[in-house]
């Protein structure tokens, strides 16, 4: 019993330092995001940029969790607009969802905007990619920031030694990974999109992963609205970004006020830390069969975002993110 008390300090002790404000060092990230049925996750990816162009991130990948033809061209639209090409972009080459936008804005940034990866066969497998990447890294390095399906982390956790490690992938995870930051889930209990997209995934990641995970849940999002001022802005010119949102918004009346900012808020806290808007509710997310979710306050590991500041004060400054303009562009 003395043992198994003090495995429980120590694990909590690791998660609660991993929980903590981000340090001003550039956090290394893998972003994953379904970057299609919604465009939160075009706002996501420009927030990412934004904070890697201020020294505060470092783009390690671009993971695409679904598998629509044009996903991988469509990452690399926004890694090339932002200067920075050459970011691996990884594609599940398995089974996976192929959910794309039904606003077909995927469409005029492809024809519109450079890329030089075209198919997604010409991108690279999404797991492989995972495993090459997390041991090139020092350990407890890594932060992860899922904005869609679970698909290619539970895939990543089934793996075994390759020959980039021989670790097998709960192994490799352990050793490299500092965080998982999440948009997944509605707390303390729900149905959300992207956990019961692929439930059995959602299962297995939450389930089994082994190191801190915060999770920001649909309500966290719902109420911060964001794109208007972006849209609004008649300096910002030919923006992949902008465009993106000036396409979608129109198109549905419950974005007239601005879409909802569920990604967004992920990629937000995964660099920034939590503690300036949110605190965290601990424990571990339960997910069953059909993909809804529950919470256990018994579970350790895990926690979700608990709203501490007003909302208006992160749509703010996610409004003013996502008009992040890339260094040494002209127009």
């Amino acid at each position: 019993m003395l043992l198994k008390n003090l495995i429980f300090l120590v694990t909590l002790c690791f998660a609660t330092t991993a929980f903590a404000q981000q340090s001003a060092k550039p956090v290394p990230m893998i972003f994953d995001s379904d970057m299609g049925p919604d465009y939160d996750d075009v706002g996501a990816i420009a927030i990412l940029h934004a904070f890697a162009d201020k020294g505060e991130a470092k783009i390690l990948a671009t993971m695409a969790s679904t598998k629509y033809e044009g996903v991988a061209g469509i990452l690399n639209v926004f890694n090339t607009y932002f200067n920075r090409p050459d970011i691996p972009v990884g594609v599940p080459k398995g089974y996976a969802l192929e959910l794309r936008d039904w606003q077909h804005w995927t469409d005029t940034l492809l024809a519109k905007y450079p890329h030089k990866i075209k198919t997604n066969d010409e991108a690279q497998d999404a797991v492989k990619l995972y495993r090459k990447i997390l041991a090139a890294q020092p350990d407890h390095s890594v932060t992860i920031v899922t904005v869609g399906f679970l698909t290619n982390l539970s895939n990543l956790l089934n793996t075994g030694a390759d020959g980039y490690s021989s670790l097998t992938g709960i192994e490799l995870i352990k050793r490299k990974v500092k965080l998982m930051v999440c948009m997944v889930g509605k707390f303390p209990s729900g149905f959300e999109f992207n956990v019961m997209k692929d439930a059995a995934a959602s299962q297995n990641v939450y389930g089994h992963w082994p190191t801190p995970v915060i999770l920001s849940g649909f309500e966290i999002g719902e109420k911060i609205k964001a794109g208007l001022p972006l849209i609004h802005n008649n300096a910002i010119k030919n923006d992949p970004v902008k465009d993106a949102f000036r396409i979608a918004i129109p198109m549905a009346k419950e974005d007239s006020l601005g879409r909802k900012s569920w990604d967004e808020t992920a990629v937000l806290v995964a660099i920034k830390g939590y503690s300036n808007w949110y605190t965290l509710h601990k424990g571990r997310m339960l997910v069953a069969d059909n993909g809804s979710n529950t919470w256990d306050d018994n579970g350790t590991g895990q926690a979700y975002l608990i709203e501490k500041e007003n909302y208006r004060k992160v749509q703010e400054l996610i409004n003013l993110l996502i008009m992040h303009q890339p260094v040494g562009k002209n127009d």
